[in-house]
């Protein structure tokens, strides 16, 4: 008798039978699972409870933790800069949220660019490629100094002068070239015969692009997508090199006007009160179309 499964006891099941019930022996298995699944999260609940213990127990035995509690864990300075602190960044949300908007457009162009096989367009794959390799082997911080100072000296007519402006277009430069090779990446995984039967129902090239193919393009790469804007989300912290007065740069002049680094913690705690959502968000995603993929392909 062949071995079967509850899942697919109950596929075989008439919906309609109300009088369906798993076996006996069917039943035990399932306690069973169950029993070793309780078993597993308290082994690992408290593996992990000794661990953190045994960190926390190394950290306050050892010589200097009296220092490194007066210079980075202070609550009275703690309270006293977090404010201006949380009114710094502020100004991360803000580069955070235009430069994420000009990348998914921007980067959206590239990757459309990348796919197209038009030879009239030819030069502006060329330029597109070239773009790409340039920007992703550029460091993030670098290119932060390169168009902050560098744009300025260029003195053209119209050229922003607001540092934190600067540092949005640096971020938006950078991060367009991975965002459009992801974006690439996802439309290339699209199968063709979903373009040929969208043509052969009598949809545009057009229609077909926005309703069949981006659609499809952005669930398959949401995950690594998330994954670049949480990157981008920390990475405004590097426009503190241009003199922006957001958290980081906030945190910095807090911390040389008595010595005391407990400002970096609060800074550290807002960036990650808003990251740690985000990669749980991303993982989840990223589990989803896991399953999504293995239901494929058992079908």
């Amino acid at each position: 008798m062949k071995h079967e499964t509850t899942a697919e006891l109950n596929q075989q099941a008439n919906p309609q039978d109300e009088q369906y019930r798993p076996s006996e022996r069917q039943r035990e298995r399932e306690r069973f699972r169950r029993a070793r699944q309780r078993r597993n999260r308290w082994i690992a609940t408290l593996c992990t409870l000794v661990s953190l213990v045994a960190v926390a127990a190394t950290v306050v035995a050892s010589p200097g933790w009296d220092r490194l509690h007066s210079r980075f864990l202070d609550g009275a300075e703690f309270r006293k800069t977090f404010p201006a602190i949380l009114d710094g960044f502020w100004l991360n949300v803000q580069m955070f949220l235009i430069a994420e908007v000009l990348i998914l457009v921007l980067g959206l162009l590239i990757a459309l660019v990348r796919v197209t096989r038009a030879p009239g367009l030819q030069p502006l794959r060329l330029a597109a490629t070239l773009y790409v390799d340039v920007f992703r082997g550029v460091p993030t911080l670098l290119l932060v100094f390169l168009v902050g100072f560098g744009l300025p000296a260029l003195q053209l007519q119209g050229t922003p002068s607001q540092p934190w402006l600067l540092g949005v277009i640096a971020l938006v430069l950078s991060y367009t070239a991975y965002v459009g090779e992801v974006l690439r990446a996802g439309l290339n995984s699209v199968h063709p015969a979903q373009r040929n039967a969208a043509r052969a129902l009598g949809l545009s090239e057009s229609q077909t692009l926005r309703r069949v193919i981006l659609p499809q393009a952005v669930r398959n790469v949401l995950p690594p997508l998330l994954n670049d804007f949480i990157a981008l989300q920390k990475d405004t912290a590097l426009v503190a090199v241009l003199g922006p007065l957001e958290a980081l740069r906030v945190a910095q002049i807090k911390a040389n006007y008595d010595f005391n680094y407990t400002p970096y913690l609060g800074a550290a705690a807002l960036f990650i009160a808003v990251t740690i959502p985000l990669t749980r968000y991303a993982d989840r995603l990223q589990r989803r179309a896991a399953q999504r993929t293995w239901a494929e392909a058992g079908q």
